[in-house]
């Protein structure tokens, strides 16, 4: 029989072993150590050492009143003091009897906010430690180390009805610094070039925010990265300028953001002949200092920074050679601790920030102004465009806390046509990127205890405090943003991303939070892609930089939770027939040869080997040819991976077509084509594709859930039971032949893909999955799905396949029929 616990797990004791030795402890009375019996110490525990008195012996004849009343007296008195003492030596386990009978009592069956009175209750107080009596704050303390909540529903519920805010302050941010060309090149050349590009006109001017991906430098397809965020610094608002006679040189000035849209006065200027005294200068000047920020996720900086310092340098070289050795340099600064990041996503987030947030009245840009006043009635975020940037300033949101959310109003349809609000560089103006900025901002120069000083001199108590001109102002930026997949039919998410200098995130923090929004963490941040139909990174992105570890981390504890379990208790892998139970082989369903894991060579080097079945696909695997191994698996997404594939699968060698497809991608960000070492076939079989699928009736697939396909045959049956549920109301119980059905087991060779995240999907109301295929395996289904429409079989319509949203059937264990589509 195999041990419960790992040998890593020994020193690690169960939750029931915890809560024998915390009743054990509650129940044990102390004991006195012993020590010498004395009038000045504690008595020892004992029988009295008093003789015994017969006070019937020498009684006189005659009594002396007087001298008997003394006598009595000092008796008396000697045992009250007896007593006196042998109380006080009892007193040490006196006391430890009650203490062990009422934490006997009180550990197990009330908590320490239940131990005070009614009118003490408070709700928060089970949460806030500080809310709880001094006598009882340590126990509450203790109480408060495991959270009560355990269910991600709430968190859903508040994304799409209400609001739920995610620090994101971990994620580390890379600016890049020099000519505006040199830096669209270094994008380029890192970037994903499967939809828009870094470089466009759409996001340069800075008023757009760009999410895209990241590769290894000029490696595309091969070498995916992790997501990442462009944000260009906003072109400068250009004061008008003057033209020097003498010089024949324009200056230009730039303005801050407060001051970019008061209004200005004429000035009357000479002219010189018809030479014009005011000229505007170009705003969209190629040799311009240009800045970008990157957000990157942290697991994954150092290879994008590798990535952004391998296209720099390449980059330079180039521009030196073409320039006939004119220098030029590209600054690479890491602001990671320097500013704080806030994910607010949920419909009644603008309700949130508009309550919390308040911009200095300097502000009086017009594009800005049409924004605020707007801003508390929209509906939702996704009202704007996607990714828009809007800059400003706010006081110290700690000068009117606590906040109170915005109320919105639906507005009439003329205000919405007449207060439509574009995304613009003036919009987008901020004094974040300025460094000198951020590094004033870093410590607010008034603590917490100023302000409550301050407070304390109100007249009316709870009245905001008015802004005083000492006040610190904090440039923001704010970001729309959407989890949504276009061509995808589940539900969008949107909100807004807020961005603020260091040294604010508390100040912020609690004023964000007080309003009632919800707080999320990485499950509730994960769930929300999941539930709008996006990948998560790194989980749902098989061959992107952080997957390995993440998958060999889960596979660790997959492990030993397994190893945990008595045998008959667990699931016979073996017997199974599961190749791969801890994690995706995704070696196994391409075909290719695979590295070992580390859990496999942990089985080999402590002599547990399971005798696990092989991969579904270990003789092409040693019938493999060596050449082209180094190459790895990539995967096909991106906005145009709709139009990749259905322009290849129209070709008769869909190989070829790839090459070409891919050629052609990385030809629009000026890379070179693929080298002529990388067969067209090679390619083709080492390709996965991003798929989303769909139960068809009951059934919810769980993470890592194999994905089966469908015969015809397989596939005529279950549409005959599915039609005949549909017929009956689809409530009926699971008849004889669908039983039969989902009693077959696949073979091995039939298992195409893995599911990445799977479970019951609470915005579609069925079971939901995202995985991810073979490319090869996609276009045979999708062979498969055109002869379903065109003959007999109607598991799909024609809608949904010339539509742009592929649908085909495969099984997921267990073995329930689904509808696959991207």
């Amino acid at each position: 029989m195999a041990p419960k616990r790992k040998e890593g797990f020994a020193d690690e004791m169960t939750g029931r072993e915890k809560k024998k030795i915390k009743m054990t402890a509650a129940r044990t009375i102390a004991v006195q150590p012993v020590k010498t019996a004395s009038f000045s110490e504690n008595a020892v525990a004992g029988p009295s050492s008093r003789p015994a008195v017969n006070s019937l012996n020498g009684l006189p004849s005659a009594i002396d009143v007087e001298r008997f009343a003394e006598v009595r007296f000092m008796k008396v008195q000697s045992r009250f003091a007896i007593l006196y003492f042998n109380c006080k030596a009892r007193a040490f386990e006196i006391d430890a009897m009650h203490t062990a009978m009422k934490n006997a009592s009180a550990s197990s069956t009330s908590r320490a906010w239940q131990a005070l009175p009614r009118h003490l209750r408070r709700r928060a107080a089970s949460h806030d430690v500080r809310r709880v009596p001094l006598r009882l704050r340590e126990k509450a303390r203790a109480e408060a180390i495991q959270p009560t909540e355990k269910s991600f529903r709430p968190s859903h519920r508040a994304s799409i009805h209400g609001s739920i805010i995610h620090d994101a302050s971990y994620h580390s941010i890379l600016e890049l610094k020099g000519i505006e060309t040199l830096i669209k090149r270094i994008l380029d050349m890192s970037c994903d070039p499967n939809g828009p590009g870094a470089g466009s006109k759409r996001y340069t001017a800075g008023s757009r925010a760009l999410e895209t991906y990241i590769y290894k430098s000029g490696s595309y397809p091969f070498g995916l990265i992790s997501p990442l965020t462009v944000i260009w610094k906003p072109l400068p608002l250009l004061a008008v300028s003057a033209v020097d006679p003498t010089e024949g040189k324009v200056e230009q000035a730039a303005v801050s953001p407060s001051e970019s849209a008061a209004p200005k006065r004429k000035r009357k200027t000479k002219k010189k002949g018809k030479e014009k005294a005011q000229e505007p200068v170009s705003a969209f000047d190629p040799e311009a200092i240009r800045v970008v920020w990157l957000a990157i996720h942290p697991s994954a900086f150092q290879d994008a920074l590798a990535s952004i310092q391998t296209s720099a340098s390449l980059t330079l070289e180039a521009y030196k050679r073409s320039n006939e050795g004119k220098e030029a340099e590209v600054e690479i600064v890491d602001l990671r601790g320097q500013v704080n990041m806030f994910e607010i996503m949920g419909p009644k987030s603008n309700q949130v920030l508009r309550g919390a947030l308040s911009p200095v009245p300097q502000d009086n840009r017009e594009d800005f102004r049409k924004f605020w006043a707007r801003f508390t009635n929209m509906q939702t975020s996704s009202e704007m465009s996607r990714g828009t940037v809007v800059g400003f300033k706010v006081v110290d949101p700690r000068l009117k806390f606590p906040p109170k959310n915005a109320k919105a109003q639906a507005p009439s349809t003329e205000y919405v046509s007449a207060e439509t609000i574009f995304p613009s560089s003036q919009l987008a103006q901020s004094d974040i990127w300025d460094d000198a900025v951020r590094t004033k901002l870093a410590k607010p120069r008034y603590k917490k205890k100023d302000l409550d000083e301050r407070r304390s001199k109100l007249l009316i108590p709870g009245t905001p405090l008015s802004t005083q001109r000492q006040d610190d102002r904090i440039p923001a930026l704010l970001i729309q943003r959407s989890l949504q997949v276009p061509e995808s039919k589940t539900q969008g998410i949107h909100g807004w991303t807020l961005i603020i200098p260091a040294g604010w995130s508390m100040a912020f923090w609690s004023s964000l939070t007080f309003t009632g929004t919800r707080v999320g963490g990485q499950r509730e941040r994960q769930t929300q892609s999941f539930e709008s139909g996006a990948p998560y990174f790194p989980r749902d992105l098989p061959t992107s930089t952080g997957y390995d570890e993440y998958a060999t981390s889960r596979a660790k504890e997959e492990r030993a939770r397994w190893d945990r379990k008595p045998p008959a208790k667990r699931p016979n892998y073996e017997k199974l027939g599961t190749s791969s139970p801890w994690r995706a082989d995704w070696h196994g369903v391409l075909g290719i040869p695979r590295p070992r894991f580390e859990e496999e060579v942990a089985d080999e080097e402590m002599g547990q080997d399971r005798n696990l079945v092989s991969t579904q696909r270990e003789q092409q695997m040693d019938d493999a040819e060596p050449e082209g191994d180094d190459l790895g698996m990539w995967l096909l997404r991106g906005a145009d991976t709709s139009s990749v594939v259905s322009n290849i699968s129209k070709m008769f060698n869909p190989g070829a077509g790839l090459l070409l497809e891919i050629n052609h991608l990385r030809s629009k960000r000026g890379l070179d084509p693929l080298a002529p070492e990388i067969k067209a076939d090679d390619l083709m079989k080492r390709a996965l594709l991003s798929v989303r699928i769909m139960m068809c009736k009951r059934g919810a697939p769980d993470d890592l859930a194999i994905i089966y396909r469908v015969t015809d045959d397989e596939t005529k049956r279950w549409e005959k039971v599915l039609a005949l549920r549909n017929a009956r109301g689809g409530l009926d119980e699971e008849t004889e032949e669908e039983a039969q059905l989902s009693s077959i087991v696949p073979l091995q060779s039939s298992i195409i893909g893995y599911v990445t995240t799977g479970h019951f999907s609470l915005s579609q109301g069925q079971g939901f999955a995202i995985g991810a295929v073979p490319l090869v395996n996609f276009l045979e289904l999708q062979e498969q799905s055109v002869k379903w429409v065109l003959g007999t079989v109607h598991l799909v319509d024609e809608e949904s396949l010339l539509g742009g949203c592929f649908t085909g059937a495969v099984r997921i264990l267990p073995f329930r029929p689904a509808l696959r589509f991207w």
